[in-house]
């Protein structure tokens, strides 16, 4: 793996699962969130977050983690030479969501997406994982376009998948 995009709906577990797989791979890992937020949960500028997203995907080895700005995600694919997709049911996010807000709650959440310390308001991160839901026929399109170009695709569609994937022998 030289150049790996995860991505998928908010609180699937896309970035724990990132953070194992550029461990394993020696790949810099880059949590896309962390462009696209400024802390206050305020979306950065999107000149900002184009320069860097381009500066990221001209590299030669890489793992970026999440869906980013929209517009980003056919260029990120198209320099990708694998791509995960994490394509759980909605319900299935929101579940996974809501567990991470109980433990940023509590303060027993080790690694808050974006690095930001304040959790983002439940409302807030239920419309988002709403609206992602609603892109996700396009980000899954752009995906099947690069595996038929013939880009490794592996799409993981439980948290049974998510948790056995680092195990599976075709990686």
């Amino acid at each position: 793996m030289e150049r790996v995009v995860v991505i998928g709906n908010s609180g699937g577990g896309k970035s724990t699962l990132s953070r194992q797989l550029a461990a394993r791979f020696d790949l810099p890992c880059t949590d896309l969130d962390c462009l696209l937020w400024l802390p206050g949960w305020q979306l950065a500028p999107a000149e900002v977050y184009q320069a860097e997203h381009a500066r990221l995907i001209a590299g030669e080895r890489w793992l970026l983690d999440g869906l980013g700005m929209h517009d980003s995600i056919a260029s990120r694919l198209a320099r990708a030479t694998h791509v995960i997709l994490i394509d759980m049911p909605l319900w299935m996010h929101y579940w996974l969501a809501a567990e991470r807000q109980i433990l940023w709650a509590a303060g027993q959440l080790q690694l808050p997406p974006a690095g930001i310390a304040e959790a983002p308001p439940i409302h807030g991160l239920f419309k988002a994982i709403w609206e992602n839901d609603q892109a996700m026929p396009e980000v899954r399109s752009l995906v099947e376009r690069e595996e038929g170009r013939g880009k490794r695709v592996f799409r993981l569609t439980s948290v049974e998948d998510l948790d056995g994937f680092l195990s599976r022998s075709d990686l």
